[in-house]
């Protein structure tokens, strides 16, 4: 169940606060709290999940609906819905996949990939914002200790 069988009790604190897990989590709604003011007081219309999601899509040309799905580790619905909101605002377009009825490829229209590339150096900005003060090594360390992590819980 475990990678290791020794457990360090100061990681099973009683506090809340210590907790990593909660930490991992409090980090992630402040940084989608601070981009989304962001977002807003520029006036762009999405929210940071819908950047997400058009990010993968960017990043992932003609990616089926089904695969953004486990990329995003969203439920289905969830995904179908804000699609639905990305194509009305002609961001993204569904291209059927021959032969299969059920699933879309998934494309960034010109105004997608002209938003991705408007607003990446703001994208990048806070995301530079959230590592300050940290050394390239911390960050390679930090993002290596979460791939773990994430792998502890597959």
């Amino acid at each position: 169940m475990f990678a290791s069988s020794t457990i360090d009790i100061s990681i099973m604190s009683n506090k809340i606060e210590k907790v990593i897990l909660f930490q991992i989590e409090q980090t992630s709604k402040a940084s989608k709290i601070y981009s989304q003011r962001e977002f807003d007081r520029l006036g762009v219309d999405i929210t940071v999940e819908q950047w997400i999601i058009l990010k993968i899509i960017d990043e992932h040309p003609e990616i089926s609906q089904k695969e953004l799905a486990e990329k995003s580790l969203r439920d289905p619905a969830s995904i179908t819905r804000t699609l639905d909101l990305l194509q009305k605002k002609g961001l993204i377009d569904r291209m059927a996949i021959p032969g299969n009825r059920r699933q879309y490829q998934l494309i960034l229209t010109n105004a997608g990939k002209k938003l991705i590339v408007t607003y990446l150096p703001i994208v990048e900005e806070h995301r530079k914002r959230s590592t300050a003060g940290l050394s390239k090594k911390e960050i390679n360390k930090l993002s290596e200790l979460l791939l773990k992590m994430q792998e502890n819980m597959r």
